[in-house]
């Protein structure tokens, strides 16, 4: 799961998505556009953002050309500051894994996203600790493995699951409602490569039936979360989230039913904020462009 590819020299679709994040200093924008401009590289999209407080210089190019990986990289990282960090991405389609457990709906908006290709994505498979969904995913043509918890200890769990990933080269996992804490040790193996959904604003609200502790808050508004996630319980950084206005007459079930429907577009929006390398991840804060 989530092997390391070895980099292409240059991409089948001569497009790349480039990616700096490094301390500010001046003419930074014009160092790398110049570098890109002498190696034959046209710039099809660029945008930047400078977190002034913590003088930290953002940067994501789009471009087209004949790349070569290696000569790229060194040139920009002669041009860049120390403890810059660089990527250089194919723009190629990206796989994923989906967990569930057994609610449905952002599991079943995912695939209806993928069918009509609205999520352009690899679903390689859909692990569940439940075999409640199987039927909805294999309607998909989509390969469903029910990995039970039952009877064993979280670690002897997370094996089966990792033992299973292994088989697929995929670049996120994303969490679709997946009712389990993930130790972590899983965690750790795949670092900026968990998306998971998350009812309410995060970090308030969090853990087990938030809509309830919303509803007995007298909270006025309610919202999605989309975050990854880390080793502190719906504490990773945020990629994502919107809100709905409720009122005084909504029971907490109303809110729970009111707010699937904010869950499957944020939980969409940041996965494929993902798959287009749109994330800067930075301390426990992401920059989206």
């Amino acid at each position: 799961m989530h092997k390391k590819r070895n980099p292409l020299k240059t991409s089948p679709l001569n497009k790349h998505t480039i990616l700096v994040m490094s301390p500010d200093m001046q003419g930074l924008i014009f160092k790398i556009s110049s570098i890109l401009f002498e190696s034959h590289l046209n710039i099809e999209k660029n945008d930047e953002f400078v977190d002034k407080d913590q003088n930290m210089f953002f940067m994501r190019t789009e471009v087209s050309g004949d790349l070569q990986y290696d000569t790229l990289l060194q040139k920009l990282k002669s041009i860049l500051p120390q403890n810059s960090q660089i990527q250089i991405i194919p723009q190629t389609k990206k796989s994923i894994i989906i967990f569930c457990t057994k609610e449905n709906h952002c599991l079943g908006d995912l695939l209806l996203r993928y069918e009509s290709k609205e999520l352009d994505v690899n679903i390689k498979a859909v692990i569940s600790n439940y075999a409640d969904l199987g039927d909805l995913v294999r309607k998909f043509g989509i390969h469903f493995v029910h990995i039970s918890h039952s009877d064993i200890t979280r670690e002897k769990h997370e094996e089966l699951i990792l033992q299973e990933c292994a088989k697929y080269e995929v670049d996120y996992l994303v969490l679709a409602k997946y009712m389990r804490i993930l130790s972590p040790n899983f965690v750790q193996k795949f670092e900026q490569k968990i998306i998971n959904i998350h009812h309410s604003f995060l970090p308030a609200f969090i853990g087990a039936n938030p809509y309830k502790q919303a509803f007995e808050r007298g909270v006025k508004i309610i919202g999605a979360t989309a975050h990854f996630v880390n080793n502190h319980l719906d504490e990773g950084p945020i990629i994502a989230q919107d809100v709905i206005n409720i009122n005084h007459t909504y029971t907490w079930k109303d809110m729970q039913k009111a707010g699937r429907d904010i869950e499957k577009i944020v939980f969409a929006k940041a996965i494929d904020l993902a798959l287009q390398n749109r994330i800067f991840v930075y301390g426990n804060k992401t920059v989206v462009f």
